[in-house]
């Protein structure tokens, strides 16, 4: 009996091993698809702002406002998630580790400067419209979210890159920086969906066809915040795989 419990525990684990080998996805395949999604959803904002909405222009009109969200979506989100993935890509697991932080902090740096330009966009047609600013919780979310990523890079660039940082401030930083690493994504994805949705209502209230009617510009919209969702949604479930993640060394190259 002993004998058929012990295989019947080691039968488990193998199980268990098996299970978990099939649910296993290269980085690489995995990181292709989700760089077509992240493409996907700045060509739909895109698409959303010239087919319905009128395009773009720099005159304070609803054209100028236009801007806004494909800035945010291509810098809070996409290139966003595209810095914060930067150390699980496998190449960057060996030799030195400073042109990897300089990759990092510049893809962060291009998505704040994108995220800047994007926020110039609203206030300047608010402005322009006599329209309040920061009345509504999605302007509170996204600014409080910008404003937490200026302090992030910040604060990374201030421990990581320069030369004079002790390394037991790397270490005690880092933990820290990884969570509102991932936070901030979040809260970006939640800033871009709930601002869809503002702008929907906003848009569709007064025209032909009112929102709750579902119209084709709705179902495109939404479909569109789905797929923010879902990028951002990946993009942490990568930084959370073990597997993933950049092995720890105490070699010189990894403590550069």
């Amino acid at each position: 009996m002993a004998a058929s419990g012990d295989e019947e525990g080691a039968e488990g684990p193998r199980c268990q091993h098996r299970s978990t080998a099939m649910l296993d996805v290269p980085f690489l395949p995995f990181c292709a698809f989700l760089g077509t999604l992240g493409l996907l959803c700045v060509a739909m904002v895109g698409t959303w702002c010239q087919h319905w909405r009128g395009g773009f222009s720099l005159d304070g009109s609803s054209r100028t406002f236009n801007w806004h969200p494909v800035l945010m979506v291509t810098g809070l989100v996409v290139l966003y998630g595209a810095a914060a993935l930067v150390y699980r890509v496998p190449s960057t697991w060996s030799g030195p580790k400073l042109p990897w932080k300089v990759l990092h902090g510049g893809l962060a740096l291009g998505a704040f400067v994108l995220t800047v330009l994007g926020l110039a966009a609203v206030f300047r047609f608010h402005n322009a419209q006599g329209t309040p600013n920061m009345y509504s919780l999605h302007s509170w979310m996204g600014l409080g979210t910008v404003l937490l990523f200026s302090c992030q890079w910040a604060a990374g660039f201030g421990a990581f890159l320069l030369p004079w940082a002790p390394a037991w401030l790397r270490a005690l930083y880092k933990p820290i920086h990884v969570f509102f690493g991932s936070t901030i994504l979040m809260l970006s994805v939640a800033s871009c969906v709930s601002g869809i949705n503002e702008k929907l209502f906003f848009s569709l209230k007064n025209e032909t066809t009112a929102y709750k009617l579902l119209p084709a510009e709705a179902v495109f919209a939404n479909t569109l915040g789905l797929l923010i969702l879902i990028f951002g949604v990946l993009v942490v479930g990568a930084l959370a795989r073990p597997s993933w993640k950049r092995p720890d060394s105490n070699s010189p190259d990894s403590r550069q």
